[in-house]
This record gives C-alpha cells, structure tokens and sequence, in this order.
C-alpha cells in the first residue's frame, strides 16, 4: 500500500512537472514564436530545470507538438463533447457552430497560438502539417461521419461538406478576429451559424 501510495504521488508530481513545462512554452512560443524559442527559455519560464524539460520532452519540436495536442483535446471536448454527435440536425449543427465560434474568437491564448503557427507555416510546415492533423482533421471527422449518418438530409458529399462547415467558422474568425476586420466586414456571429444550418437543411426542408 505504501509504495502504491509512492507512486501514486510520483505519478501526480510528474504530471504536475508536465503542465509546468506546458505552461512555461506557451508564454514562450507567444512572445518568442517557434523559432525563437529555446528549452532554456522554457525551462526558465516554467520554474524546472532543463533536466527536467528533457526528461519529459525530447526536443522543441516534440514540445511544441504536446502543448498542440493539449489544446487539441480541450478545445474537442469543449466543442463536441464526445466523438459522436447524437440529436435532431437543427439543433445539433446550430448548437455545434455556435459553440465553436465562441470558442475560437473569445479565446485570446489560443487566437494569439494560432497567429504563431500560422506565420511560422513558412519556414517550419511540419509544424503546421502537426496543427492540421490534430486541430482540423478530427472535427471535419467527426462532421463526416455525422452527415453520413443521416441519409434523410440528402448530403452528396458528407466529407466536402464537413470542410465547408469548418471552413466557414475559420475564415469567419480570421477575418473578424485575426486580421482585425470586423470594422470592414462587419457580421454578427449568429448570422453566420443560422445560414450554415438553413443552408444545410434546405434539401431536407425542400423534399
């Protein structure tokens, strides 16, 4: 029982070790982007030392792709909830774009990440490449198989569709938030999601 206990407590500190590092190289990847940003400055900012980073992290890359996997996780959840969408069409694509729009433009850490990645595309593309896979790929996935599901909306291509749902979220964020163009294409965030339902709906609305 005592050694269970041991570790048990090794396994919490170990965890709590991680999200220090995390913690420390978003504050670094923010200010410094990827390219400027070293294990030492991580460490620094996370309050370990350098041994430790490299205990649990091989390298920046492999760092960078575990904070990208954390982010990727939270903001699922936070969205889908689970892997299966389950309810009536309506509602569930209007609750789903909804709650992805919130998420995306009143995030201002993962806004400001996105802007890193995004610019530092050019000159590292795996990292962008480890974004699309973790970030982009599992909702059109998720949308996919859901639109495969219901027969009844009449959806010739789940898959294209899925992406022109996630689409039109991610262009709607990047010009409003991310290039700062809501002054010129000014749009309420409700008008967007109920013409991508309506649009949806309309072969099923049409039959």
């Amino acid at each position: 029982m005592k050694l269970l206990k041991l570790s048990e407590t090794h396994t919490e500190n170990s965890k709590n070790k991680v999200e220090q590092i995390l913690k420390g190289a978003m504050q670094e990847f923010l200010v410094h982007g990827y390219a400027g940003t070293s294990m030492d400055r991580v460490a620094a900012s996370g309050g370990v030392s350098k041994a430790t980073v490299y205990s649990h992290f091989q390298d920046k890359q492999a760092l960078f792709k575990a904070l990208v996997e954390k982010l990727a996780k939270e903001r699922f959840k936070s969205v889908f909830g689970s892997n299966d969408l389950v309810g009536e069409p309506k509602q569930v694509l209007q609750e789903l774009t909804d709650k992805a729009l919130q998420e995306m433009l009143y995030d201002d850490e993962y806004m400001a990440f996105m802007r890193v990645v995004i610019g530092e595309s050019g000159r590292f593309p795996e990292i962008a490449q480890f974004c699309v896979a973790s970030l982009v790929k599992p909702a059109v996935d998720t949308l996919h198989h859901y639109f495969s599901s219901h027969p009844e909306l009449k959806i010739s291509d789940p898959e294209a569709t899925a992406r022109i749902i996630v689409g039109s979220l991610v262009h709607y964020v990047m010009t409003q938030k991310m290039m700062h163009g809501a002054d010129i294409l000014p749009m309420e965030s409700h008008r967007l999601t109920n013409s991508l339902t309506d649009l949806l709906l309309f072969s099923q609305n049409n039959l």
